[in-house]
């Protein structure tokens, strides 16, 4: 087995890490001073949240669904099947409904900034702006990033929502259970600590998304090769990143007694 590869890759994983960092930093630095693109950041807030609810909507109505009809067996085997409200509420809202939205926006969203940035850089469109006169960082990168923050935490109280009513059918495919019944016990399980860190890191979720996508767009290289190795590896860092933030989230929620 050859081991020189090791010191190549991790030297190639430690540069990226490095420029990602400082595009972020760039983006601290001047994304919030004036002027601002309110018309670009809300043509973009409608492109990744209202053109994503569609794809949200139906991958939670059928993750409720699912959850709800696995885990009847199971809390009928132990006599518990009076639980399978409560069970299903706290484990989709808590953890499967915001990671799963994540992950489908990085899909999407990622992607979609990724290619769309990428395109723009190989055809020169962003030096373009630039001399121009117009900051391509702050019109392009800012307004996504700052929609992506903003729109997945929308996202993903909607699939919340999506995914719960999709329990109620899940539990009245082989049972019965009233309206009233499952929203009361839905509800008298949910508390706060249950909701609001789990809206939270959907912030951290989405900026993630955002400035991964933005980040290998705006330095795409290799022509149009390039445009699709930005949109894959947007993808995939992205979906990395949302994996790694939600386990920081569980430890840093558990350390503040959340649970």
């Amino acid at each position: 087995m050859n081991y020189s590869i090791f010191p190549d890759q991790w030297k190639t994983f430690l540069n990226e890490a490095g420029a990602i960092s400082r595009f972020t930093g760039r983006f601290f630095k001047i994304g919030f001073k004036p002027p601002y693109e309110f018309r670009e950041l809300l043509k973009q807030c409608f492109y990744i949240g209202y053109k994503s609810l569609g794809l949200v909507g139906i991958t939670a109505f059928i993750m409720g669904l699912v959850i709800t009809i696995q885990s009847r067996p199971t809390l009928v085997e132990f006599g518990a099947e009076a639980w399978l409200p409560k069970m299903v509420s706290v484990s989709l809202v808590r953890e499967i409904a915001p990671v799963i939205t994540a992950l489908i926006c990085a899909g999407k969203i990622g992607s979609s900034i990724g290619a769309e940035l990428g395109s723009m850089k190989v055809t020169e469109q962003i030096d373009a702006m630039e001399v121009s006169g117009t900051n391509p960082f702050k019109y392009l990168v800012v307004t996504r990033v700052m929609a992506a923050t903003l729109m997945v935490p929308v996202l993903a109280v909607f699939a919340d929502a999506v995914s719960l009513y999709g329990g109620f059918l899940g539990a009245n495919i082989r049972g019965v259970v009233s309206w009233d019944l499952y929203w009361n016990q839905v509800f008298q399980t949910l508390v706060y600590s249950d909701i609001l860190p789990s809206v939270f890191k959907t912030y951290f979720f989405g900026f993630a998304i955002g400035i991964i996508g933005c980040y290998k767009g705006y330095n795409s290289q290799k022509g149009t090769e390039g445009v699709g190795q930005s949109a894959n590896s947007a993808v995939v860092i992205s979906s990395l990143l949302v994996f790694i933030i939600d386990l920081i989230a569980v430890q840093v929620i558990d350390l503040l007694n959340f649970t």
